[in-house]
């Protein structure tokens, strides 16, 4: 087992860029996170278990080279593992299942045979392995939370018409989960990332927000959006 690019997922400026990373792994992990997302669903995850089991994925792989192992079954068992951090346990076998229905869709579940036996060895032996690399540093404090209090203040501030008439909100959750597929949550705060993403879609569509700064008492045309939100936190 060699570490590669401890400082990958640094965060902060002296974190490298998304598009200085190497197209090719990029877009392995693109493809694995979407596995882990949908797999997710099928198990009724909820968003939170789901972006925990990614973002313990991706701080895997700042650790650990990209073919030291399996990659969808460290996905596994980050899916595995996220639901004992975020107690929403999932069985093994379930998620067995759902993975090989993934790769192999139509198929009948597996049988109760040594192939089956042998697999869910795997991902419990991975997930320990997962823990000694990770420090057994799992908990993650994402941008979820911070994201449902600007939109509701949001929708405050604008008015009926502009907040009904555009889907900024499913807009944002949508470029929040679709985050995750990169190593961003690793990289920045999640008040940030929060608020980059509500950002994003209100540029969008095109929407202003009213940028009376409510906290300082005036308006700064420099910073329209308010200053509260982009306090350290």
């Amino acid at each position: 087992m060699e570490a590669v690019r401890p400082d990958s997922c640094e965060s902060g400026p002296a974190a490298p860029r998304a598009e200085e990373r190497p197209a090719p792994e990029a877009r392995v992990h693109f493809r694995v996170t979407r596995f882990i997302m949908e797999a997710g669903v099928k198990l009724g995850m909820q968003s939170i278990p789901i972006a925990t089991a990614c973002t313990i994925y991706h701080k895997f792989f700042c650790e650990i080279n990209l073919d030291a192992y399996d990659l969808y079954l460290v996905a596994m068992s980050s899916i595995y593992l996220a639901g004992k951090v975020e107690e929403q346990h999932l069985r093994t076998r379930d998620i067995i299942n759902v993975s090989h229905r993934y790769f192999n869709p139509g198929s009948e579940p597996l049988e109760l045979d040594s192939r089956f036996w042998e697999l869910r060895d795997s991902i419990v032996q991975c997930e320990l392995l997962m823990l000694r690399v990770l420090r057994f540093q799992v908990s993650f404090q994402h941008p979820h939370k911070y994201l449902l209090h600007y939109l509701i203040s949001l929708k405050n501030w604008l008015n009926r018409y502009s907040w009904q008439r555009t889907p900024i909100s499913v807009t944002a959750w949508a470029l929040l989960r679709d985050s995750y597929h990169g190593g961003l949550c690793l990289r920045f705060q999640a008040q940030h990332l929060a608020v980059a993403v509500l950002y994003l879609a209100l540029q969008v569509y095109g929407v202003e927000v009213p940028a009376e700064d409510l906290y300082y008492g005036y308006r700064d045309p420099l910073r329209p959006w308010p200053r509260p939100y982009l306090r350290p936190g």
